[in-house]
């Protein structure tokens, strides 16, 4: 998944949101491709989403 499907899949949530996540280590765990792009497996997605769930 793409950063931008990522803010979609989360309702709106922002880009700087989002990046201030993975600065802090909370966001999903994703790959850097040499253009400098992010991708995240829809796995890893998932498997974030739902450890959110069972903290809340």
């Amino acid at each position: 998944m793409t950063v931008p499907d990522v803010l979609a899949e989360l309702g709106g949530v922002s880009q700087r949101t989002f990046y201030r996540w993975r600065e802090l280590g909370n966001a999903p765990a994703g790959i850097k491709l040499p253009n400098g792009e992010i991708r995240i497996w829809r796995s890893e997605f998932a498997a974030w989403l739902e450890t959110l769930r069972e903290a809340a």
